[in-house]
């Protein structure tokens, strides 16, 4: 559990309702039915025009990554290749065998088989880089959904904004109507500032760190791969691998 998203989700709250309650508006000032569907329902219809319909589907899978990441550990994956690096060295690429089904990661465990079939180096890297890039392409642009209703809401914001002052000079000739109909008119913009600053854009920064966490831990299962491919020593695939800890 991310301890930072579930702090940064009370503070954000309390910011909204803590500063609405002490600037005396009370909870009940931001509540706007009709402010809700302008904004949020505005939002959404743009994003779903701009975004295939798999990627928006692999949008809402990720979205758990804001407060579960998915569990990056470079150091546990450096020891678990300089293990098959060892009994390569040991028992041949063909000892490496009883490792592929028991390997729980489908990267990790193609890489292995291609070792164990006596794929070229060459090869293993075009094949493994092709499915990261790929993977990578897919997940940023999931993470990019998040960004996309970011940048939209503050506009639907002004949108309902201005349709609820056109609204609210319709009605000129009712002076205590005014000042309730202004309130209600600026719901919208707090709405899509709020939304897009406190919610959608931190969840799009946060979920493309976790795809580039994932992608550098798939390029390190490469280059070991690679290096237990070429025979290398495990102490030199060991000091490459390192490098990637920074």
């Amino acid at each position: 559990m991310d301890k930072m998203s579930i702090i940064g989700i009370v503070l954000a709250a309390v910011a909204v309702l803590g500063g609405s309650i002490l600037k005396g508006s009370g909870l009940a000032a931001l509540w706007s039915s009709a402010a809700f569907v302008i904004v949020f329902v505005g939002t959404f219809g743009s994003v779903f025009i701009q975004t295939p319909l798999h990627t928006f589907r692999r949008a809402t899978g990720i979205a758990a990554w804001v407060f579960r990441p998915p569990k990056s550990d470079p150091q546990a994956i450096i020891d678990r290749i300089l293990e098959w690096s060892s009994t390569a060295r040991k028992e041949g690429l063909l000892g490496l065998e009883p490792l592929v089904e028991a390997e729980p990661d489908p990267f990790a465990q193609k890489g292995l088989q291609m070792l164990v079939d006596g794929a070229e180096p060459s090869t293993i890297r075009n094949v493994l880089e092709v499915e990261l890039s790929t993977r990578e392409h897919h997940d940023q642009q999931a993470a990019k959904v998040y960004e996309g209703l970011g940048i939209y809401a503050p506009t639907l914001g002004i949108l309902g904004a201005v349709l609820g002052l056109m609204a609210v000079m319709q009605h000129l000739s009712e002076p205590e109507k005014l000042g309730p109909g202004i309130a209600t008119a600026f719901v919208a913009t707090i709405y899509g500032i709020g939304s897009a600053n406190l919610i959608f854009l931190p969840m799009a920064s946060k979920l493309k760190d976790a795809v580039r966490g994932q992608t550098q831990q798939r390029e390190m299962l490469i280059e070991g791969l690679i290096g237990i491919a070429l025979g290398d020593n495990p102490r030199n695939i060991e000091s490459k691998l390192k490098g990637f800890l920074g």
